[in-house]
């Protein structure tokens, strides 16, 4: 009987952390890619739809700068923070396999890490992470108030979430292709493929 018991007891246990993995990888769907996830603007490689905007934000090296600064070169944005645990660094990676897969059409290529936690990421702290990936990624930090601003532009999402005993922030993980003239021109979801991936970037590279 006490053997029963153990195989009853160690096939509930298996059960239950089967239920707990599953409950788990539903929520990421559900808060990235199912219902929950934040409002995206619609994908279009045709007529620009108004997202991106004028900001005004300090880069990675502490020298403040504006959206003119990037203007005439297509880019890819991103909204992230350095302590993200997932979604920032393992797009940030993609982002820069994909700038050596494009070999020498990168350098038309004008790519922005926008943080979305101001209070923690600083510029010294921005410049830190970034040394992980490749080196024409640009920071971007600011004020709260800078940076809210320009989260509202690009139309996406970002929210404070509180912990045990500090806070994590969630935010829209897809990254935005802009043309060269600052024209929003469709979407890199997260996990997309790397040869779809590619192929929105040349849409703006030709």
């Amino acid at each position: 009987m006490p053997i029963l018991r153990w195989i009853r007891y160690t096939a509930w246990t298996a059960l239950a952390v089967i239920a707990f993995v599953a409950a788990a990888i539903l929520l990421g769907w559900w808060r990235v890619d199912g219902p929950g996830a934040p409002a995206r603007p619609a994908q279009t490689a045709g007529a620009p739809i108004d997202v991106g905007g004028p900001f005004s934000l300090v880069d990675h090296t502490g020298r403040r700068v504006t959206d003119a600064d990037f203007r005439g070169r297509p880019m890819l944005v991103f909204f992230g923070f350095t302590h993200c645990p997932e979604v920032c660094p393992t797009t940030l990676l993609d982002i820069t396999n994909q700038l050596k897969a494009l070999g020498p059409e990168a350098e038309r290529l004008q790519v922005l890490f926008i943080t979305v936690d101001p209070e923690r990421d600083t510029p010294a702290q921005l410049a830190l992470y970034l040394q992980s990936f490749d080196p024409r990624i640009v920071g971007l930090s600011g004020t709260v108030e800078e940076v809210e601003a320009a989260v509202k532009a690009y139309k996406a999402y970002a929210r404070k979430i509180p912990t045990e005993d500090s806070y994590t922030m969630d935010h829209t993980a897809s990254v935005y292709v802009m043309d060269a003239a600052g024209r929003f021109r469709t979407l890199i979801d997260y996990h997309e493929e790397a040869p779809a991936a590619q192929a929105k970037i040349r849409l703006v590279l030709k």
